[in-house]
């Protein structure tokens, strides 16, 4: 019933493989490879492919990487004992070739492999007739914790006065009352019996005022312009005026943008790393960080996840109040268990150290953009084929996607492209007009001098039309007139709303944009991952292609208000594996930065 099993080192040789069938996996075990093991994402050992569901175990002492293949249709239970047994069998036989890293040589494991399957196929079907058995109280995680665990002792974190508990006794088989403090209870009493009384002294009958009628009737509105219909023409925002073409420009803004988006500088505080609290005694005063309580724990054997285990949930607990998703933190917490368990520690290494600049690298390369995005050199690549280079924007709503929109767009013209902004939110009240005064801006910041049009144009045809054809339209005009980039502005939509996920999922088939951008907040944490799930799902779903164009890339909008709760960029990236591409900082058009990867691990991890 196993298609597959291979056995190899993480240098890429293959030590033993069984092959049930005659069709080719090296493409499922080198996505495998691609997109879980290089890519720090082994917290889930189950990775589908195709067809296909490939279970992997790591020996991270030999180096090595166990993997077994079959149909997804299967359920197959004893597939966790078998990676285990075969682990075991494997490693006692050849203990001695792999300590002295000889990776390559005969290895007959054929015997031992079938022993193992048929043993492991017999145990699966002896436990299925076995009737489940519902679970005792005794073997709960309930029955383990004392009385005085489950109290929950608020008086400790908000600085109030602290609870007293007090664990009662049995007495001939009943709980005895626990004695009270009589001085304490008549204390308590009388400071009642005085804040009572003083309330009354201070409740006062204040005499009736009369009441003032109001006059209820209806009043028309009084314009503050002066009301009449000569002042309604300066009330309609809606077509060009010849005294907006006199906009006063911020002209210090115009060349802070040339060449590629800076980088992202994140504040951290290197004061308390880990090697001045190794020497150093602890100070009474300052704490030494999330990891400083597990400093004795060092050793010179191989990690174990009992030895992990605390300082997996105290990391768990740090990610989460970080901003990062429960769900992300727990995979990120099984990943580095994953990839220390049977490492062989140091003398001299910390279990803490260790795990912490294991996580540290896994988030730097969970970071990394695993394919370049070079905007510009792209953009220019379009423009020697005579096209448009188009960019999409899609995300929920009030994230910024029309600010950030016209952030990229100043960035645009500031490094000499002409760009067409497509204004396809066609629903929300204002999208036009608002990304009418961004292209006057853009354009009083940038006078077209010798052009015969302006740097920034805008493709409106109104509301309630629909949004892929005045895309398409827009694609079209800017083919045309020789626009460089078309930006084009969606509207902001929830990821539950399936007629507006349909209607997205039109426009992104119908027009093929170069980058599909996802805008989102830097705010959230939890919300990350379903917004980003059910948006890449809905693109799939409803494109009813065969590759669908799902997200190309993330921007992260409101950074510049979540201090160093950093985590939501390691949510959105861990959950769609695509880079976050810009970064919004702020309010005006330069506020725009690049990610900048090790920075942000080095605040998340602070």
């Amino acid at each position: 019933m196993l298609d597959l099993f291979s056995i190899f080192s993480k240098g890429g040789i293959v030590l033993w493989c069984f092959q049930g069938t005659s069709e080719i996996f090296s493409p499922s075990v080198n996505a495998l490879i691609r997109s879980v093991i290089l890519q720090e994402r082994s917290g889930n050992t189950t990775f589908n492919h195709n067809s296909l569901t490939l279970q992997y175990k790591l020996d991270n002492e030999f180096e090595l990487v166990f993997v077994v293949a079959y149909q997804r249709i299967l359920q197959l239970s004893y597939v966790d004992k078998f990676l285990n047994d075969v682990h075991l069998e494997f490693r006692d036989k050849y203990k001695n070739e792999l300590q002295g890293g000889q990776h390559m040589g005969d290895f007959d494991f054929k015997a031992c492999f079938d022993a193992v399957l048929k043993g492991c196929e017999q145990w699966a079907k002896s436990q299925a007739k076995i009737p489940k058995q519902m679970r005792t109280f005794e073997d709960s995680q309930k029955s383990k914790k004392t009385v005085a665990s489950m109290i929950e002792r608020k008086g400790e974190e908000k600085g109030k006065k602290s609870v007293k508990i007090v664990e009662a006794k049995l007495t001939n088989g009943k709980p005895e009352e626990p004695e009270e403090d009589a001085s304490d209870v008549l204390a308590a009493r009388a400071k009642l019996a005085q804040k009572l009384s003083k309330s009354k002294k201070e409740v006062k009958k204040s005499p009736k005022s009369p009441k003032v009628e109001k006059d209820r009737t209806k009043k028309p509105r009084v314009w503050e312009l002066g009301g009449g219909a000569r002042d309604l023409p300066e009330l309609d925002f809606s077509t060009d005026k010849p005294e907006d073409s006199n906009i006063i420009a911020d002209t210090h803004l115009v060349g802070r943008m040339t060449g590629a988006i800076r980088d992202l500088e994140v504040e951290s505080d290197e004061s308390s790393s880990e090697e001045e609290l190794e020497h150093t005694a602890p100070s009474p005063k300052k704490t030494g960080g999330m990891f400083s309580i597990f400093k004795g724990l060092v050793g010179s054997k191989a990690l174990s996840a009992e030895a992990m285990q605390p300082v997996l949930e105290k990391m768990r607990d740090h990610l989460i109040a970080k901003n990062v998703a429960a769900d992300i933190a727990n995979k990120l917490c099984e990943s580095v268990a994953n990839k220390l368990e049977g490492k062989v520690l140091g003398t001299f290494d910390s279990v803490a150290k260790t795990i912490k600049a294991t996580l540290t690298e896994s988030l730097v390369q969970i970071l990394s953009p695993r394919r370049r995005v070079d905007i510009l050199r792209d953009a220019m690549h379009a423009k020697q084929e005579g096209r448009p280079y188009v960019m999409a924007f899609c995300g929920v709503n009030g994230v910024g996607k029309s600010t950030n929109l016209a952030k990229i767009c100043f960035w645009l013209i500031e490094n000499g492209m002409s760009v067409l902004i497509a204004a396809c939110d066609t629903f929300r009240a204002g999208a036009v007009e608002q990304l009418r005064t961004h292209a006057r801006r853009l354009n009083a910041l940038h006078p077209p001098a010798e052009r015969a049009r302006p740097v920034v144009q805008l493709y409106e045809k109104g509301y309630g039309k629909d949004a892929a054809g005045i895309a398409m339209e827009a694609i079209r005009y800017a083919a045309d007139c020789k626009v460089d980039v078309v930006l084009i502005d969606t509207a902001g939509r929830m990821q539950d709303n399936e007629p507006l996920m349909r209607a997205l999922a039109k426009l992104i088939k119908v027009n093929s944009p170069d980058l599909v951008l996802f805008v989102g907040e830097a705010l959230v944490g939890n919300e990350a991952v379903d917004q980003l799930v059910k948006f890449n799902q809905a693109l799939a779903d409803h494109s009813a292609t065969a590759h669908p164009h799902t997200i190309d890339g993330i921007v992260l909008t409101k950074f510049d208000t979540i201090d160093d709760k950093v985590g939501a960029a390691i949510s959105m990236t861990y959950i769609t594996g695509q880079p976050i591409v810009f970064v919004g900082t702020g309010q005006t058009y330069t506020d725009l930065k690049a990610l900048h990867a090790p920075a942000v691990v080095r605040a998340l991890m602070k």
